[in-house]
C-alpha cells in the first residue's frame, strides 16, 4: 500500500499575500475537458470554476466562517507570476467574493455582502510557495485517488502531464498516488489516443455534440475487443505517446465520431447512454459488415442486428417473445376486463403469428422429396 505524501504545509511555514496578485492556473487539470483554448483568460478560468466546480459552496462558507490559515493555498512563481496550482475553487470563491462587478459579469445574485472585517481580511491569503515538480506525489493523492477526487478526465490529464514534464513511470504515479497500476496505464492510455486524434485533426473536442465531454466512454471502451480490434490498439501496459498505429487514424476518427457526434453536420453521437448503447458498440465493432453500416449513416441498432446475424436475431427474439407471454399469461386474471376485445384481437393475431412461425420452421426441419421424373412421367 502506498504511503500518504506528506502534504507541504508540514515542512515548510506559510506566508501571506495579496489575493490580486494570485492567478489562477490555466493547466487546471479540473478544467482541461472544458475547451477552453490555448490562452484561457482568468475572467474565462473564473466562469467555469463558478459554473462546474462548486465554488458556490466553499463561498457561502468562506462568507460565513471566515478563511482559515490552515489551508493555504499551494504558488508557483512562472513567468512572473505567483500561479495557484492547489486551491484554484478556494482562491476564484475569494475573488468573487472581494469582486462585485466580477459577480455581476457571472450574474452571481445569491451569494450575501460580506463585512469590512472580513474584507479585510480576504485581501490576504495563507500560501506556501513551491514548484510542481515538489508537489505532483501530494497533489495526485489528493485528487486522483484520495478525498477530493477529480473526473477520470482530469485524472488523466494530471498523470499525462506528470508523465511528459517529469519523467516519471506510469509505475511510479500509481505507487506514488496510492492507485492501481492498471488503472492508472488505462487514464494515460485514453489520453494519448485523445492527444492523436485531435493532432491528426480527426477530432476536436469543441466540436463534439454535447457539452459535456464524456471521456469514460473512451477509457472504458479501449479495454473492450471490438475497440481494440478497430484501432489495432497497443497493450495497455505501453507507455507509448502514440498507441494507435498511423494507418488506423482514419478509423480513430470515425470511432470519435460516433462517441461524441459532431456539431457542425448535427451528427448526434451513437452512444446515448453508455449501459448498454456502449456494449453494442463494441459488437458491431467485430464486424466488418455491421461497421459498414454505421458508416452508410444507419442507427446503431440497424448496425448491432447487422452484427448478430439472422440465426442469433431469430433465437433471441423467440426466447424474449416467449418470457413476454409468460408475463401476459400470468397477469391474465387481474389484468384482462371482458370488454377488452382490442386485447382478444391482439392475442388472435399473436396466435396466428405462432401458427406461422411453427409451419414454417417445420417446413424447413422436413422438407417435402422432390419427385424424379422418371421415363414413365414424359409428357404425352
Amino acid at each position: 500500500m502506498a504511503k500518504k505524501p506528506a502534504a507541504p504545509e508540514a515542512k515548510q511555514p506559510y506566508e501571506r499575500v495579496d489575493t490580486k496578485d494570485l492567478f489562477l492556473d490555466p493547466t487546471n487539470p479540473r478544467l482541461a475537458e472544458y475547451s477552453l483554448g490555448e490562452e484561457p483568460t482568468q475572467a474565462d478560468l473564473l466562469r467555469v470554476l463558478w459554473e462546474k466546480m462548486a465554488v458556490d459552496e466553499l463561498a457561502m462558507s468562506i462568507a460565513s466562517s471566515g478563511y482559515f490559515d490552515h489551508e493555504p493555498v499551494f504558488v508557483a512563481t512562472e513567468g512572473g507570476k505567483d500561479i495557484v496550482i492547489e486551491g484554484n475553487r478556494r482562491l476564484a470563491a475569494v475573488k468573487i467574493l472581494l469582486d462585485d462587478s466580477l459577480r455581476k459579469r457571472l450574474k452571481i445574485d445569491d451569494l450575501p455582502r460580506i463585512s469590512a472585517e472580513l474584507r479585510q481580511d480576504l485581501q490576504q491569503l495563507p500560501i506556501i510557495r513551491t514548484d510542481r515538480k515538489s508537489i505532483w506525489q501530494y497533489i495526485g493523492f489528493k485528487h486522483v485517488n484520495g478525498p477530493a477526487k477529480w473526473g477520470s478526465y482530469a485524472k488523466a490529464q494530471y498523470i499525462a502531464e506528470v508523465r511528459k514534464n517529469f519523467g516519471i513511470s506510469l509505475e511510479k504515479i500509481a505507487e506514488q498516488i496510492g492507485d492501481r497500476n492498471r488503472t492508472v496505464q488505462r487514464l494515460y492510455r485514453a489520453m494519448m489516443v485523445i492527444r492523436q486524434a485531435e493532432d491528426a485533426k480527426v477530432f476536436a473536442r469543441e466540436n463534439r455534440f454535447k457539452q459535456s465531454f464524456s471521456f469514460s466512454h473512451l477509457y472504458t471502451g479501449l479495454d473492450y475487443d471490438g475497440f481494440k480490434r478497430f484501432l489495432d490498439l497497443s497493450d495497455e501496459t505501453s507507455e507509448s505517446d502514440k498507441p494507435v498505429p498511423r494507418p488506423k487514424l482514419k478509423h480513430l476518427g470515425e470511432l470519435c465520431k460516433w462517441l461524441y457526434g459532431d456539431r457542425r453536420d448535427k451528427t448526434r453521437p451513437l452512444i446515448e447512454s453508455q449501459n448498454p448503447d456502449l456494449a453494442i458498440l463494441d459488437e458491431v465493432l467485430m464486424k466488418d459488415n455491421a461497421i459498414d453500416t454505421l458508416r452508410n449513416g444507419l442507427p446503431l441498432k440497424v448496425a448491432h442486428d447487422v452484427s448478430r446475424g439472422d440465426e442469433r436475431i431469430f433465437r433471441e427474439s423467440l426466447q424474449e417473445a416467449k418470457r413476454v407471454l409468460q408475463t401476459a399469461l400470468g397477469t391474465l386474471t387481474t389484468g384482462f376486463k371482458r370488454e377488452d376485445t382490442d386485447l382478444v384481437r391482439t392475442a388472435n393475431q399473436i396466435a396466428e403469428l405462432v401458427d406461422d412461425i411453427v409451419e414454417q420452421m417445420e417446413r424447413k426441419r422436413k422438407p417435402k422429396r422432390r419427385h424424379r421424373m422418371s421415363e414413365d412421367d414424359e409428357d404425352v
